[in-house]
């Protein structure tokens, strides 16, 4: 699995000219599934989302997580994430599971997000063309691949 986070001020996810969802404070998890993901990439990457250390505390140090203050959470899900560039300008999305697999891991890694977080999660709509609106707060901007754990 491969994320950008992205520390928002607000955000919003719009199918069809309708808002489908949106949050003020928070994180803006964009998420990129692939065949070999499995449970404990979900467990890995739901607890490092939950406790990264991105929100500024009283003296503007970068000390709190979403959990800490009280923040919301949009997953939208994004297989060009898994974009292959070496080769050619054309990306290749080859590393990119296919919506069989991916749908029923999107919406487990959404389902244990809310379990940990205790409030519901936004989401966007698997496959669809979303426009994603966000304030970038700072900016805060930060990648994580379960694959490699740096």
């Amino acid at each position: 699995m491969r994320t950008v986070l992205q520390r928002v001020s607000n955000a919003s996810v719009t199918v069809d000219d309708k808002v489908v969802s949106s949050i003020g404070k928070g994180l803006l998890v964009l998420l990129g599934i692939e065949d070999a993901d499995t449970q404990e990439d979900i467990d890995w990457l739901t607890n490092k989302i939950l406790n990264l250390r991105i929100f500024n505390d009283e003296n503007d140090v970068m000390n709190r997580s979403v959990q800490d203050v009280d923040g919301d959470i949009i997953v939208v899900s994004q297989f060009t994430l898994h974009a292959l560039t070496k080769k050619g300008n054309r990306p290749s999305y080859i590393k990119a599971a296919k919506p069989d697999f991916a749908v029923p891991m999107y919406e487990k890694f959404v389902q244990v997000l809310e379990q940990k977080l205790g409030k519901k999660v936004g989401t966007g709509i698997f496959g669809a063309d979303m426009k994603v609106g966000l304030l970038n707060d700072g900016p805060v901007t930060i990648t994580m691949d379960t694959k490699n754990k740096e």
